[in-house]
C-alpha cells in the first residue's frame, strides 16, 4: 500500500516528524508492506454493487495488526469504571457497565496509532475523543490516524468514510484546547 495523503491536525505532522522520526518510518514501512490486493476477497451483497469483489476491512485490519506486531507495537486496552452515582435514586445500576473498556490499536513510546476502515463517526471519535482520552490517561502524546482515500474506500462496502471528507471536516471544525497533535494518513492500494 502507499500513503496518498497527509494532513496535520493540531501540528501533528510537525510534532511526529520531530519527536517520533523513527516511529513514523516504522508506520510508513508497515503501510508499504501490506499488500491490499491480497484482501480484495469480499463479495458484495449490496444492491448497488451485488457480486462485485471488494476489499475486506476485517482482513486489512488483521494484516496491519500482524505487521505492527513485528516491530513491537502494542495493542492497549484500558478498563473503564463507569460512574453510577449519576443515576436517579430509583434506578438500579446496570451490571453490564462493569466490563467496559477502551482500546488503542497500536501504541509505542507514547505515540498512538488507529486504523479506521469504518464509518465516518469512528474516525471523528478516534481523533477528537479517544486520542484525547488516552493522552489524559498518560498513554500518548500524539497520534496517527490511518484511513483510506476516497478512491480506495469506493472499493469497500458502502458507508466507509475517507481521507478527503475527514480532512475537510477537521479543517472546518478547527482545533480545540483539548486536541492533541495528530497526523492523518490517507492510504491507497
Amino acid at each position: 500500500m502507499k500513503i496518498a495523503g497527509k494532513y496535520s491536525f493540531n501540528g501533528g505532522k510537525e510534532y511526529i516528524e520531530k519527536k517520533h522520526t523513527t516511529l513514523l518510518k516504522e508506520i510508513e514501512t508497515v503501510i508499504q508492506t501490506v499488500d491490499a490486493n491480497k484482501y480484495k476477497i469480499k463479495t458484495s451483497k449490496e444492491k448497488t454493487m451485488r457480486g462485485r469483489r471488494l476489499f475486506s476491512p476485517i482482513s486489512l485490519n488483521k494484516a496491519f495488526k500482524n505487521e505492527f506486531a513485528k516491530t513491537n507495537w502494542e495493542h492497549v486496552r484500558v478498563k473503564c469504571e463507569y460512574p453510577t452515582e449519576y443515576y436517579t435514586k430509583d434506578y438500579k445500576s446496570d451490571p453490564l457497565t462493569k466490563g467496559a473498556f477502551r482500546e488503542m490499536d497500536f501504541l509505542k513510546n507514547r505515540l498512538g496509532v488507529e486504523i479506521q476502515f469504518g464509518k465516518y463517526a469512528f474516525m471523528v471519535y478516534n481523533v477528537c475523543a479517544k486520542m484525547t482520552i488516552f493522552h489524559n490517561l498518560k498513554y500518548i502524546d500524539a497520534g496517527v490516524e490511518i484511513v483510506p482515500i476516497r478512491r480506495f474506500a469506493s472499493e469497500m462496502s458502502t458507508g466507509v468514510s475517507y481521507f478527503e471528507q475527514f480532512v475537510w471536516d477537521l479543517s472546518h471544525r478547527g482545533v480545540s484546547n483539548i486536541d492533541i497533535p495528530v497526523l492523518i494518513l490517507g492510504i491507497d492500494d
